[in-house]
């Protein structure tokens, strides 16, 4: 497992101002009921900061033609829509809830070039609910190869503040690489061709680049 290249600065800042207040209240609090809860308080936190930019190691599926999700977390959204913004066209829409717990790195779906990239600002809604997709402050991304195209949105929540996407149109990417960052919070929306061979079922738990979400038939199946 490694830490998250995005996350150093911020895991420095709280670890500093958390040290700072844990010397004071032990220094200046007399009353060892009370400093000694908002010490352990304070080192859990400090923990969980290091927790959330984990990166864990993955082992990633065979098979050129299979989606793996974008990231760790529950699957609530799995339905047939219309999409506006790229595709412009009928797609079966895979959503993926991330809680704070949940790894928050996002890994490329397949291997293909980046054939679409846009940042879009918006509202801070609650991630699970339908209006987030569209109304909330997101990315969106596409990347195709051999077997299809699958376009993605990284998905700002109400705690999330920070959304980093490392797409660039015209790139090559490698499935299972990194290619952002949600911090604290949100959701990923995939929409895959209606022809792909759906691999998993709505609540389900998934993991990113371990859990094969969808089969693409590619030309000529």
């Amino acid at each position: 497992m490694t830490i998250h290249r995005g996350g150093w600065r911020i895991i420095f800042v709280v670890w500093a101002i958390c040290c700072l207040l844990i010397w004071v209240i032990m220094r200046y609090v007399d009353c060892l009921y009370v400093s000694f809860p908002i010490a352990a308080l304070l080192l859990f936190f400090m923990g969980f900061v290091i927790f959330f930019f984990r990166v864990p190691r993955r082992v990633k599926p065979e098979g050129d033609g299979c989606v793996t999700a974008v990231a760790d977390g529950e699957i609530v959204v799995l339905e047939k829509v219309y999409e506006p913004e790229f595709l412009k066209r009928d797609c079966i829409q895979v959503s993926i809830y991330m809680d704070f717990f949940n790894v928050h790195v996002n890994f490329w779906p397949i291997s293909g070039q980046v054939t679409y990239y846009r940042y879009h600002p918006g509202k801070y809604f609650l991630a699970f609910l339908p209006k987030a997709s569209e109304l909330n402050e997101h990315t969106s991304t596409a990347i195709r190869n051999e077997y299809g195209e699958v376009f993605f949105k990284q998905l700002a929540g109400t705690f999330c503040r920070r959304i980093e996407c490392y797409s660039v149109v015209g790139e090559t990417e490698t499935r299972g690489e990194q290619c952002g960052i949600i911090k604290f919070g949100s959701r990923i929306d995939m929409y895959l061709p209606l022809d792909a061979d759906i691999k998993v079922s709505l609540g389900e738990e998934v993991r990113a680049c371990e859990t094969v979400i969808a089969e693409l038939k590619g030309k000529g199946e």
